[in-house]
């Protein structure tokens, strides 16, 4: 997901952190607003939907 995130919008990204963790917690946050949890849907998300998410957040900004 983070490679998939750099590639498509490196030039708007300022950083990126991945914060290693157990259990099947992923969590997706954008300027610390929580985008995706799947602790909460109990799903893995679904990499080109978050991709495009993140995206049209980013153009928001």
């Amino acid at each position: 997901m983070a490679s998939r995130l750099l590639k498509q919008y490196k030039q708007r990204i300022e950083s990126l952190e991945l914060v290693p963790s157990s259990g099947g917690c992923f969590e997706l946050s954008l300027d610390d607003d929580l985008i995706y949890s799947k602790l909460r849907t109990g799903e893995f998300p679904d990499e080109a939907k978050l991709t495009k998410q993140v995206g049209q957040l980013l153009v928001n900004k």
